[in-house]
């Protein structure tokens, strides 16, 4: 009889699970900041990225590789919704979620189309918690 050889068995406890990152896009540095104190003041061990532009972020996120990236929808050069549709390609299992004051349905509909997600602007404790909490920390 042969037997089936197993693997060892560890009875050390498991490394704790890194603390999410997350990517802050927006080219207001104020709204970069108070999502910033909220999400910290909910998750103080978590890491916060931020970048200004969406070329940035785009240059930043392979790099930090975020789980949740917040982003502004009217920003100078490329745009939110282009850059949610390049991350969303590069970054396939993180949780994207535009934030913006332009409501419309088109907004809306296009975030849908390319799986993000979308949170009317101003930016406040609550939405970020609603937002945070799609990590499930």
């Amino acid at each position: 009889m042969t037997s089936t050889p197993t693997a060892p068995t560890d009875s050390s406890p498991a490394a704790p699970a890194t603390a999410p990152t997350v990517l802050i896009v927006d080219d207001s540095r104020v709204s970069r900041l108070v999502a910033r104190q909220y999400i910290l003041a909910l998750h103080a061990d978590w890491t916060v990225v931020e970048a200004a532009t969406g070329e940035e972020a785009l240059a930043r996120a392979p790099e930090v590789r975020p789980q949740l990236v917040l982003m502004d929808v009217n920003m100078p050069g490329m745009g939110g919704i282009a850059c949610a549709e390049k991350l969303r390609a590069l970054l396939p299992d993180a949780h994207i979620s535009l934030l913006t004051a332009n409501v419309q349905d088109a907004t809306r509909n296009r975030a849908s189309e390319i799986g993000v997600g979308f949170m009317e602007k101003p930016i406040t404790p609550e939405r970020i918690a609603r937002l945070t909490a799609l990590l499930g920390h």
